[in-house]
């Protein structure tokens, strides 16, 4: 059963449309009704959907990465970093802007500082503040990786309006939210 949950369908050939047009997965369909309560599966489909088009886009990225074995979460500090200033950001600030822990940020520098993207450095007005940089290697690989992923990019959503762009980012921003409203609940000692 988890085995058609987890594993991203194959786009073409194990994708068909139901009745109002709408594409679903029959093998997911089917192990979520095997797991539901009842028939209403449609959340744990769309979840499962998530899930599998997040895979799709990791993939992509990968490969546009070069081999360089960069996840999504370093191609995304990366990008952050050359968007800051000089002075670069603290492992706070990037992990703030990431919405991840210091802990996950720390690692993800440690990746970019091997592959010479990226360097811890003391700021030059406070030596107890150290401070993340991109390096000259880092914009360089960044403007090499910015072409192919914006044609990935254009490719993977081809034939959306930016309408549906949108409310497609809209949908999936709204997922983030209420998951963290949920979080806080859960935090809060609710079950």
């Amino acid at each position: 059963m988890l085995k058609d949950v987890h594993n991203s369908p194959a786009p073409e050939p194990t994708l068909t449309e139901d009745s109002d047009g709408h594409l679903y997965d029959p093998g997911v369909r089917s192990s979520m009704r095997a797991f539901a309560l009842d028939d209403d599966t449609l959340a744990l489909e769309a979840a499962t959907a998530v899930r599998s088009a997040s895979q799709s886009i990791d993939r992509l990225r990968a490969h546009g990465a070069g081999g360089r074995g960069l996840s999504s979460g370093a191609l995304d500090l990366l990008t952050r970093l050359g968007n800051a200033d000089p002075d670069g950001l603290t492992i706070g600030e990037l992990a703030r802007a990431a919405g991840v822990s210091s802990r996950n940020v720390t690692g993800l520098v440690d990746t970019l500082e091997r592959e010479t993207l990226a360097r811890r450095v003391q700021h030059p007005e406070d030596r107890r503040s150290v401070r993340v940089t991109i390096t000259p290697a880092g914009r360089d690989w960044l403007d090499a990786f910015r072409l192919p992923t914006q044609r990935a990019m254009s490719a993977v959503f081809r034939g959306f309006t930016p309408e549906e762009l949108a409310q497609f980012r809209h949908l999936c921003l709204r997922l983030v939210v209420n998951q963290q409203h949920l979080e806080q609940y859960l935090a809060a000692g609710h079950s």
